[in-house]
């Protein structure tokens, strides 16, 4: 089997992404099947940032299937004393079977999978989070009533998601997953942060249903099913914080932004969330909340990525 990596949602083709959500949806419920999928597999889980979600979800799935987990700060790694990324990925390949990493850097997270010869899988790094925005739209798939079927052929630009927030990595995943399934995809967001116009170029010349503004339009929100927030201050922008909230005050989702939207709207937030800034405690609260199901279906969709890397999609 060739060695795969996901750095990005962009190294998977719309047919992967398809037929992975379809894995997830057949892990989540028949779990004893999938009890014994990876028995004897070792997955590595290198750790620059701290974690509660991503630690677990990926150690927990990974006992889950069988196989073992091994948890490493960063400054347990020789890493943190000047050694390469090469080197470090080279010997760690000799090890495991699969190795995930959730770094301060783009680069550690490329240098992984370029010298590795086992799978590379970006936990999080700072521009990208695919696992995120992955088991977000399926989680979105689940609230549509999708299953391991339909999801294979459902069109997607029936899926309206607004991200109300920081043009971030969460945002820049999902922006970019739209480009490959298709999805209708809005970021409302402060002019000073917004992404790059050519980042929304790249994704519009396969997906139309592409928006941007810094100013929240009631004629667009109207119909809005899923309304995304994230924290304003990401890990590594403390020093902008003060601005950043001052800038952001105003983009806070709260029930008068839900009253905008459709009249079933979820709101979606990766965690750990500021409650009273991006959005109010009665939002996170409500029945409209899907936040939890989002943070679950972290594991159900790594599972589905590592027997995708490890024994294929089937």
């Amino acid at each position: 089997m060739k060695k795969r990596d996901i750095v990005e949602v962009t190294d998977l083709s719309e047919n992967e992404v398809r037929e992975l959500f379809a894995l997830a949806f057949r892990i989540k419920k028949n779990q004893s099947e999938y009890a014994g999928a990876l028995k004897g597999k070792i997955l590595a889980m290198i750790f620059q940032k701290p974690s509660t979600r991503t630690r677990v979800s990926f150690e927990a799935g990974m006992y889950q299937l069988g196989g073992r987990a091994i948890n490493l700060s960063g400054n347990e790694l020789q890493l943190s004393r000047g050694e390469t990324v090469g080197d470090t990925a080279q010997t760690l390949s000799g090890y495991v079977d699969v190795i995930m990493i959730r770094s301060t850097s783009d680069s550690d997270v490329q240098g992984l999978a370029k010298y590795s010869s086992v799978p590379v899988i970006n936990g999080l790094s700072k521009s990208f989070h695919p696992c995120q925005a992955l088991a977000d739209i399926f989680t979105v798939c689940e609230k549509k009533g999708l299953d391991e079927k339909s999801v294979l052929d459902f069109d997607f630009s029936k899926v309206k998601l607004v991200f109300v927030g920081d043009s971030n990595n969460v945002s820049r995943s999902l922006l970019n997953l739209s480009g490959i399934i298709r999805y209708r995809f809005g970021i409302i967001c402060p002019e000073k942060f917004m992404f790059d116009e050519s980042e929304f170029e790249a994704v519009k010349k396969v997906n139309q249903g592409i928006y941007s503004s810094s100013e929240i339009d009631p004629g667009y929100m109207k119909d809005a099913e899923f309304i995304y927030t994230d924290v304003w201050a990401s890990m590594g922008d403390e020093g902008e914080e003060a601005e950043r909230k001052k800038l952001f005050g105003r983009y806070q989702v709260n029930r008068e932004l839900l009253d905008k939207a459709s009249a079933n709207v979820s709101v979606m937030h990766c965690l750990p969330a500021r409650r009273g800034q991006e959005l109010t405690d009665e939002v996170m609260d409500s029945s409209n909340s899907i936040v939890f199901a989002q943070a679950h279906n972290r594991m159900h969709l790594q599972k589905a990525i590592l027997h995708f890397l490890l024994r294929g999609l089937k």
